[in-house]
C-alpha cells in the first residue's frame, strides 16, 4: 500500500560554505504537519546504498547517475535535470505497492519521519474501523481521533444537503428518501459523537497517547459544536415531518368533507343535481367576507380547519427561523472566542519577540566590545 507522505523538491539552492555545492529541498507534506529539508547529492547516493542493503534489492527507479565534468553549480540545466531525477528517485519509492524501502530505518531517518509515519495504512485501517462500526467505541488514537472528527462534518454536511431536497421536493416518495437519508446520516453522526467523547477522556488522561490540555480544550470545543449541529438539524427534521404529517391529516378531513358534502348515492337526477347546488353554496349563518379559491368551496368548518393549518405553518416557520437564528449566534460566540485565543497567542508572540530581539541586543553588545 503507498504511503500517505507527499514528497516534492520544488527547488535547489545553492550553499554558503567555501565550497559551494547544490542543495535539493526536499518539501514533506503529513496528514498533520508540513516541512522541507535540504539535502545534497552525496546524501541520496548514501541513502540508496543504505536502501539497497537494508531492503535486499534497489529501489525501482534508478538513482540519477553523477556528472563528472560538469557541475551543477555552473550549470542549472544539469541542476534541474538532477532535481526532477532525485524527485522522481523519492516518489518511486514512495508510491511503491512494496513498502519493503519506506519500512528500513534509512528511509525514516533520511526524510525525518517518525516511526509511526510507515504505519499510516493500518491508521486508515483504524479509522475505517471506527466509522464503521455501530457500537461507538472510544477513539483513542489522535490522528484518527481528527480524522474522524471530520468525517463526522461530512457526514452532518451530509445530512443538511438532504434535508435542504426533502423541503424542495414536490412528491411524498422524493420527501421521504430524502428525510430517510438525511436520518441516516445523522444516526451515524450519533454513533461517532459517541467515540469521539470516549477517545476524548482516554486522550485527556494522559495515557501512552495522551495530548495537551490545551489541544484537549480545542477538541472537546470542535465536539460541542458538531454536537450542537447534530441536534439542530435533528429538530429541523422532527419539525419537517411533523409539518408533513398535519399536511396530510388536513388533506384527509378536506376529502373527507367533500365527500360526506356531496350527498350519498341513488335518487333521482334532479336531486342529484340539487344536492350539488346546495354544497357549492356555503353553509347557512356563515358571515362572507373575502372569498379565495381555497376558501370559496368551504364551508364554515373547513375555513376553521384552513386557518388553524396557517397558523400551525406559521408557528413552525418561525421554530425553525428560531433555530437557524441560535445556530448563527453559536457561531458568532465561537468566533470571538477564537479571536480572544488568537489574540492571547499574539501576545504571548510579541512577547517572545522582545525577549528574542533583547537578546540579540545583548549579543551585539558583546560583539562590538570584543570587536
Amino acid at each position: 500500500m503507498a504511503s500517505q507522505v507527499e514528497i516534492t523538491i520544488p527547488t535547489t539552492s545553492i550553499s554558503t560554505t567555501p565550497k559551494p555545492y547544490t542543495l535539493y529541498n526536499i518539501s514533506l507534506c503529513l496528514p498533520l504537519r508540513a516541512f522541507s529539508l535540504p539535502k545534497r547529492y552525496s546524501d541520496f547516493t548514501t541513502l540508496h546504498s543504505t536502501l539497497t542493503s537494508q531492503a535486499g534489492s534497489t529501489p525501482p527507479i534508478p538513482l540519477p547517475s553523477k556528472s563528472y565534468f560538469t557541475s551543477t553549480t555552473s550549470s542549472p540545466t544539469l541542476t534541474e535535470s538532477r532535481r526532477q531525477g532525485l524527485q522522481a528517485y523519492l516518489n518511486g519509492i514512495n508510491q511503491a505497492d512494496d513498502d519493503r524501502w519506506r519500512n528500513t530505518s534509512a528511509w525514516r531517518t533520511f526524510l525525518n519521519l517518525p516511526s509511526t509515519t510507515t504505519t499510516r495504512s493500518l491508521t486508515a485501517t483504524n479509522l475505517h474501523s471506527a466509522i464503521t462500526s455501530s457500537n461507538g467505541a472510544p477513539i483513542t488514537d489522535p490522528v484518527v481521533w481528527l480524522d474522524q472528527h471530520r468525517d463526522l462534518k461530512a457526514r452532518l454536511h451530509d445530512a443538511r444537503l438532504h434535508l435542504t431536497k426533502r423541503d424542495q421536493a414536490d412528491t411524498a416518495k422524493a420527501q421521504h428518501e430524502a428525510s430517510a437519508q438525511a436520518k441516516k446520516c445523522l444516526l451515524g453522526a450519533g454513533t461517532m459523537v459517541r467515540g469521539l467523547e470516549g477517545g476524548l477522556k482516554s486522550l485527556g488522561s494522559g495515557g501512552k497517547r495522551g495530548i495537551g490540555e490545551g489541544e484537549v480544550r480545542r477538541r472537546r470545543d470542535l465536539l460541542a459544536s458538531a454536537v450542537r449541529e447534530k441536534e439542530g438539524l435533528e429538530n429541523l427534521l422532527s419539525a419537517m415531518t411533523a409539518k408533513s404529517a398535519l399536511e396530510r391529516t388536513v388533506a384527509s378531513v378536506q376529502q373527507k368533507s367533500e365527500l360526506v358534502g356531496g350527498g350519498g348515492g341513488g335518487g333521482s337526477l334532479n336531486q342529484q343535481n340539487g344536492s350539488a347546488r346546495s354544497s357549492s353554496k356555503p353553509a347557512s349563518g356563515r358571515v362572507l367576507g373575502k372569498e379565495t379559491a381555497k376558501t370559496r368551496e368551504l364551508d364554515n368548518n373547513g375555513v376553521l380547519q384552513l386557518q388553524q393549518q396557517f397558523m400551525k405553518e406559521q408557528d413552525e416557520d418561525v421554530m425553525v427561523l428560531a433555530q437557524a437564528v441560535a445556530r448563527q449566534k453559536e457561531l458568532g460566540v465561537q468566533i470571538q472566542e477564537e479571536l480572544a485565543v488568537q489574540g492571547e497567542m499574539l501576545g504571548l508572540l510579541d512577547e517572545d519577540v522582545d525577549r528574542v530581539q533583547g537578546k540579540v541586543d545583548v549579543a551585539r553588545k558583546r560583539v562590538n566590545e570584543i570587536s
